[in-house]
């Protein structure tokens, strides 16, 4: 069991990794959008700066104003009306293309917080699992050494009792066979006193 929690929590630590690899990937389009994005922003912010110091010198110089208007005077209806439309157009498009790029950096301003967001969540999670993977194989070699313990103090307590049965065992013998060999000392020396005797007495001594 140990050892299937270990892999499970490997596993998670990998795809999470490969998650924020992902998100970091995703991370970094946005940003580079993003800063595309403000730079792009930068510069029609220049154009619009320039287009007004152009009106104001126009304003602030009539000679650039009168040749203005005799350029428009030499200009038949008809072209002074294309030049209109023309302007009109441009104008608008310029509006929209600006509302466009206001938008544009809105969303993906948020889509560059979520990103990251989601990263640093995926960074926590990465952070606890590993934490508890640490934990886990910490845990695993003291388990091991416990169980390695308790068979050794099992093996112990054997041996301990297999000697303490053998030798209750050798006492035992040897208090039986005790006796048999003092009754068969004393059983031989009769004997042996028996001929002694009996030799003495064939001997006249």
């Amino acid at each position: 069991m140990l050892e299937i929690s270990i892999f499970e929590l490997r596993n998670t630590v990998t795809e999470l990794e490969k998650s924020v690899n992902s998100v970091e990937k995703e991370d970094n389009e946005w940003k580079t959008r993003y800063e595309t994005q403000v730079e792009l922003n930068k510069q029609l912010e220049r154009q619009i700066n320039i287009l007004r110091d152009k009106v104001e010198l126009i304003r602030r110089n009539p000679a650039d104003k009168l040749f203005i208007v005799r350029t428009f005077d030499k200009m038949p209806v008809g072209s002074l009306k294309e030049v209109l439309k023309h302007l009109e157009e441009e104008k608008r498009s310029l509006q929209n293309q600006l509302k466009d790029y206001e938008l544009r950096l809105e969303q993906e301003a948020k889509a560059y917080h979520k990103a990251n967001d989601e990263r640093r969540m995926y960074l926590s999670e990465i952070l606890q699992i590993s934490a508890k993977l640490k934990i886990v194989e910490r845990q695993k070699p003291d388990a091991l050494t416990g169980k390695g313990e308790k068979q050794i103090l099992r093996s112990a307590s054997q041996s301990a009792a297999e000697l303490h049965g053998n030798t209750e065992k050798g006492v035992k013998q040897l208090q039986f066979k005790r006796p048999q060999n003092t009754v068969s000392l004393q059983r031989n020396i009769i004997i042996a006193n028996k001929k002694i005797k009996g030799c003495l007495d064939h001997h006249h001594l």
